[in-house]
C-alpha cells in the first residue's frame, strides 16, 4: 500500500476483500442501479461495486489516491469534501450510498443525505457505536438526534458486525456495516431545527434545552410539550421519533 491512512481524515482503508460479499448482500446490489460511494480509499469496493451495477459516484478527498481511482470502467470519481459538493447535482443521479464511510464524516453525512438526495438505502460501514446510534431506541444512551433523523426517514434492513482486521492501520473500535431502506422522506428544516435543538443540552429538560438553543422561550416549549402529551419536565432522549414531528408543529 503507497499511500499512508492520514488518521486527520479519518482513513481506515478497507483491505480484507472478504467483506465484500456481505456488503453485496446487505445492499442488494442490482445491474441497473446507480451508487454513491463516499471515502473509496484504495478502490476495493469501488471495483467491486463497478464490476456490479450500471455507475458508481466515487467521493474522495485525498488526491493521493487518484493512482487507485482512474481507469475504473464506470466509475466516476468527485474530487472534494462530500459534506461541501452538491451531491444533488450528479448524473446520473444515485439511488444507493454504498461506503466504507471515513470515521470524521459519517453522522454528518448519513444526516444529511436522509433529506438531500433521493436515495432509495444505505449500506455503510461505520464504526459500531455509530452504527447501534442509528438505530438506537428512546429512553437508551445511543439515542440522539441521528437516530430521531435517521428512523423518521428509514427502516434497518440489515446489520453486520466487521472485524478490526480487515482495515489498515487496523482501528481501535469496532465497526459494523449497517443497511437500511427510506420508507418516508427526510424531516423538513424547522423539525431538524427542533431535534437538534432538543438534544444540544441533553443535561436539560427538554423545554429548556429549546429556550437555550434559542428555538422558543421556555414558556411556548412547555405549551407544546402539554400539546403534545408530555410534562414540561420530560427530556429529549423520552421522545420517540414521531413525537418530535408533532413537537414542531406545536411549536
Amino acid at each position: 500500500m503507497s499511500v499512508a491512512p492520514r488518521k486527520s481524515l479519518g482513513q481506515h482503508f478497507l483491505v480484507d476483500e472478504n467483506i465484500l460479499g456481505v456488503i453485496g448482500r446487505l445492499a442488494d446490489l442490482q445491474p441497473d442501479d446507480v451508487v454513491l460511494e463516499v471515502g473509496p480509499g484504495l478502490g476495493v469496493l469501488t471495483r467491486f461495486l463497478a464490476q456490479r451495477v450500471a455507475f458508481v459516484h466515487a467521493v474522495e478527498l485525498d488526491r493521493r489516491l487518484e493512482q487507485h481511482l482512474t481507469g475504473i470502467e464506470r466509475v466516476q470519481v468527485h474530487w472534494g469534501d462530500a459534506l461541501k459538493l452538491d451531491l444533488s447535482r450528479l448524473d446520473p443521479a444515485p439511488r444507493k450510498l454504498v461506503a466504507n464511510l471515513p470515521y470524521n464524516i459519517a453522522t454528518p453525512l448519513v444526516a444529511e443525505s436522509l433529506g438531500e438526495l433521493q436515495l432509495t438505502s444505505w449500506c455503510v460501514m461505520v464504526q459500531r457505536e455509530v452504527a447501534d446510534r442509528f438505530f438506537a431506541r428512546p429512553s437508551t444512551k445511543a439515542y440522539g438526534a441521528v437516530s430521531v433523523l435517521v428512523q423518521l426517514a428509514s427502516e434497518r434492513t440489515g446489520f453486520h458486525p466487521v472485524s478490526r482486521e480487515v482495515f489498515r492501520p487496523r482501528p481501535n473500535v469496532d465497526s459494523a456495516l449497517v443497511a437500511f431502506r427510506r420508507t418516508g422522506p427526510g424531516v423538513d428544516p424547522r423539525t431538524k431545527r427542533v431535534i437538534e435543538a432538543a438534544f444540544g443540552h441533553r443535561r436539560k429538560t427538554l423545554a429548556n434545552a429549546l429556550a437555550l438553543s434559542g428555538l422558543a422561550p421556555r414558556e411556548r416549549a412547555v405549551e407544546a410539550l402539554a400539546a403534545i402529551g408530555r410534562e414540561a419536565s420530560v427530556r429529549a432522549e423520552a421522545l420517540a421519533p414521531p413525537e418530535f414531528v408533532a413537537l414542531a408543529e406545536a411549536l
